[in-house]
């Protein structure tokens, strides 16, 4: 079981934390679970990067990230050395605590 910590850039949104969350969820599947907006045009299969964010600690508790993954973050908006796509990043068996941020949702367009 994981505890992950949810951060948020947008303003007026305050840290979420969960905990017991089972392996083999996608970070957006846990997001949208758990009702924290993450943008995901693609529908989660790894086809555009309105999904970003940015892992601050637990990157080892996640699927290894694929070539097709990096080359759309290289199209997000602001992407950094620990940046990933939600849909991607799949937690593997075993427990741990990780620490994400989530950009702030509003800087797409439609919003």
């Amino acid at each position: 079981m994981y505890t992950i910590h949810f951060n948020f850039e947008q303003a007026g949104l305050s840290p979420v934390v969960l905990e017991q969350v089972e392996p083999g969820q996608s970070l957006l599947e846990v997001a949208l679970t758990n009702n924290i907006e993450l943008h995901h045009n693609c529908g989660g299969v790894c086809a555009c990067s309105t999904c970003h964010l940015y892992i601050n600690k637990g990157e080892n508790f996640l699927e290894e990230i694929s070539d097709k993954e990096e080359d759309f973050i290289d199209r997000a908006v602001n992407p950094r050395l620990n940046s990933r796509l939600g849909c991607q990043c799949v937690l593997v068996e075993g427990a741990g605590t990780l620490e994400v941020t989530i950009p702030d949702q509003t800087q797409f367009l439609g919003e």
